[in-house]
């Protein structure tokens, strides 16, 4: 339990970072500003369900797709970086709305999928799963869907508390700490490889 706790920051921080949340809450209000009260709460239950089973899918099966396709875990470590690091140059030099808001009834999608658990995020676990064990991947997913929910019910809130400029800016500040991350990957994945090959 306690070697958990340690690698928790190590999980929670990459998904937190892959979600987004601050460039998902403008997104969610433009999408849900018609709806009554009860039906914004609907839509956050039904995408929140939808986002942790698709997560939980992609925890259960990552292995056994590892091994049909013959792939090890450094080459999905360098594939999954240079696809994290794209969505990262994408957010930082496109308007986040332009590129995830996509077109389509609400609910399971498109809020529960791409918005919240997108590509991003599942290359992310399917790593996370890889480097750091199935426990520590599942608890971080669940206390970020949790922060995710509560974010969605407290949306409106928290845009006028940071303010739309504000909002943009930290969403600026994740998709740099996501380019980072995906060079991390990278390296260790080309650092495996070497050393296999010495």
């Amino acid at each position: 339990m306690e070697n958990i706790l340690k690698i928790l920051p190590n999980t929670f921080i990459p998904l937190f970072v892959a979600i987004d949340v601050f460039l998902l809450l403008p997104i969610f209000i433009s999408m849900t500003e018609e709806l009554s009260r009860a039906k914004k709460r609907a839509v956050v239950r039904e995408s929140i369900l939808t986002a942790l089973i698709v997560g939980l899918l992609f925890i259960a099966l990552g292995e056994v797709i590892f091994r049909i396709l013959g792939i090890t875990a450094d080459d999905f470590k360098i594939a999954g970086g240079l696809v994290l690091l794209v969505f990262a140059i994408l957010d930082l030099v496109k308007s986040g709305e332009e590129r995830r808001k996509p077109v389509g009834k609400m609910g399971v999608v498109p809020i529960g999928v791409p918005l919240i658990v997108g590509p991003a995020v599942l290359t992310t676990i399917l790593v996370l799963v890889d480097h750091y064990g199935i426990i520590p991947t599942i608890i971080s997913l669940m206390i970020n869907l949790f922060i995710v929910w509560i974010s969605l019910i407290k949306a409106e809130r928290i845009i006028n508390f940071v303010g739309r400029g504000g909002i943009i800016g930290i969403s600026k500040i994740m998709a740099l700490l996501l380019a980072s991350i995906a060079i991390m990957m990278i390296r260790i994945g080309v650092e495996n490889i070497i050393k296999q090959n010495i």
